[in-house]
C-alpha cells in the first residue's frame, strides 16, 4: 500500500480537479470530502461516511481516469442526496442498491462515464431511492459499487466499526496548526495519529495489530450532516447556475434535494384548500340591500370525485388509509365527495356519495383484481356527473388512458413509477 499510495493520491487529486473544471457542480461537492485511504479488508472499493472519501488504494490504482472521476462523483452525490440519513426502517442491502441506481442514473444523464458493472436500470430513471426501493427484489443479487457505512447494521457487519472521529479531527487540526507557513500544496505533515497534508488528504499510520475501521454515524450526527449537505448543494448549484454550467437534468433533480417534496397528504390538503370557495364576491345582491354593490363572503361546497384503482396493485389497507385522509380533509373545506372504484371496468356497486357532513366510508370488500383502464371513469363523469372541481385518482398509473385530457383538474396519487399523460402527478412513497 505504501508504494501505491503516492501514485493513487496524485491520481485522485487530478481526477477531482478535472471534475471541478468539467462539472463544477459535482466537483464543488467532491471538494467537501477529504481523501482518506482504508485497508482492503475494511473497504474493498470506495466508501463515504458523509465526511470523507474512503478508498482502497489498490482498487483506485486499477481504475481508468474516467472511472476515478466517477468514483469521486458517485460518493459526492450519495452525500448530496442525503442517502446516509434517509434509510429509516428499510433493509440495508435493498436500500444500498436503490441508492446506487438513483445516483448512477443521475450521473449518466449528466454525461459521466459509468463503469460497465455500475447499477443503472433505465426503468428507474427519474425516481428517488425511496421510490426505487420497493421495486428491488428482497433477494436481489445486485452489488453496489461502493460501501455504505451504516450505524443501524454495525452489529451485523463485521467490517464496520468505530474509528474515532474525534481523534482524526484533532489530528487534522494539529497538522494544520503545525504546517509551515507557505508550504506547497501536497506537503506532508506527520504527527502521532498519522500523516496529513494541506490538501485535505489523510493517510493513517498502520501499526501492527492496529485494525482500521470505518466511522459510524449516530442519528444526531447524521441529521446535522444532512442539513449541512443541503446547504452545500444549494451553494454549489447556485454558483454553477450563475456560471451557466448547471444542466436542466440537475435543475429538475435539485428541486427535491434543496426543497424536499411534501408528503401526499400535505399536497392533497393544499389542493383542496386552494379550491375551497371561501372568498369575497362582488355579485349583485338583492335590490332591498340598496344600489351599492358591497363585497360579501361567498361560501360553497366543492364537488370532488375520488376514484380507487382496484386492479390489485393498491392494497386494501392503502385504500382505507386514503379514504380516512379524504374524510378528514373533506370536512375542512366543505366538499361533496363521489367515490368510485375501477379496474378495467367500473365497480358494479358504486358510486358512493357523501355530503360534507357525512363520513367517507368504503365497503368492506371492493370488487376488482383485473386489468387497469382509466377511460371508463372519464366516460362515466362526462355521462352522469356535473363538472367536478377536482378528480383524485389513487392508482399505480399502469393502464389505458383517455386520448384527450378533460376540462377539469386531475390529481393522480401514484404508487410506483408509472407516468401520466395529463393532470398533476403526486408520488406516493
Amino acid at each position: 500500500m505504501d508504494k501505491v499510495l503516492p501514485r493513487v493520491l496524485a491520481k485522485l487529486a487530478a481526477a477531482r480537479t478535472r471534475l471541478v473544471l468539467d462539472r463544477p457542480f459535482i466537483g464543488a461537492l467532491a471538494l467537501h470530502l477529504p481523501l482518506r485511504p482504508a485497508d482492503a479488508d475494511v473497504c474493498a472499493t470506495v466508501a463515504t461516511d458523509a465526511q470523507a472519501f474512503w478508498f482502497n488504494p489498490e482498487f483506485i490504482d486499477h481504475l481508468s481516469f474516467a472511472e476515478t472521476q466517477f468514483a469521486l462523483a458517485h460518493e459526492a452525490m450519495h452525500c448530496a442526496l442525503g442517502h446516509f440519513a434517509r434509510r429509516a426502517h428499510r433493509v440495508r442491502r435493498r436500500w444500498d442498491v436503490a441508492c446506487d441506481h438513483a445516483v448512477n442514473l443521475m450521473l449518466a444523464d449528466d454525461g459521466v462515464v459509468l463503469p460497465p458493472d455500475a447499477l443503472a436500470n433505465p426503468a428507474f430513471r427519474g425516481l428517488g431511492a425511496e421510490e426505487i426501493y420497493p421495486l428491488i427484489p428482497a433477494d436481489t443479487l445486485e452489488q453496489t459499487f461502493d460501501r455504505h457505512p451504516s450505524a443501524r447494521d454495525a452489529g451485523a457487519d463485521g467490517l464496520i466499526g468505530q474509528l474515532g472521529e474525534q481523534r482524526l479531527a484533532a489530528a487534522a487540526q494539529r497538522a494544520s496548526a503545525t504546517a509551515p507557513a507557505g508550504s506547497p500544496s501536497g506537503a506532508v505533515i506527520e504527527d502521532a495519529e498519522g500523516t496529513w497534508n494541506d490538501a485535505g488528504i489523510a493517510a493513517r499510520k498502520h501499526r501492527p495489530g492496529n485494525r482500521q475501521q470505518l466511522p459510524i454515524l449516530g442519528e444526531a450526527a447524521a441529521f446535522a450532516l444532512e442539513q449541512q449537505w443541503k446547504s452545500r448543494v444549494a451553494t454549489a448549484a447556485q454558483a454553477a447556475r450563475e456560471a451557466g454550467r448547471l444542466g436542466d437534468s440537475w435543475l429538475r433533480a435539485l428541486e427535491g434535494i434543496i426543497e424536499p417534496t411534501l408528503p401526499w397528504r400535505a399536497l392533497l390538503a393544499r389542493h383542496l384548500s386552494q379550491l375551497a370557495r371561501e372568498d369575497h364576491s362582488f355579485a349583485r345582491g338583492s335590490r332591498r340591500e340598496g344600489a351599492a354593490i358591497l363585497p360579501r363572503l361567498a361560501t360553497g361546497s366543492l364537488r370532488l370525485v375520488a376514484v380507487l384503482d382496484t386492479s390489485g396493485s393498491i392494497t386494501h389497507e392503502e385504500l382505507m388509509e386514503f379514504a380516512a385522509e379524504l374524510d378528514a380533509l373533506k370536512g375542512q373545506v366543505r366538499a361533496e365527495v363521489v367515490v368510485h372504484a375501477c379496474d378495467e371496468r367500473l365497480a358494479a356497486d358504486g358510486p358512493w356519495r357523501f355530503a360534507p357532513w357525512e363520513q367517507v366510508t368504503l365497503p368492506g370488500r371492493l370488487s376488482g383484481g383485473g386489468g387497469t383502464r382509466f377511460t371508463p371513469v372519464f366516460e362515466w363523469i362526462e355521462r352522469e356527473l356535473p363538472r367536478p372541481d377536482l378528480l383524485i385518482y389513487f392508482t399505480d398509473a399502469q393502464g389505458e388512458f383517455p386520448a384527450m385530457s378533460p376540462d377539469y383538474p386531475v390529481l393522480w396519487l401514484v404508487k410506483g413509477r408509472g407516468q401520466v399523460p395529463f393532470g398533476e402527478r403526486v408520488q406516493l412513497n
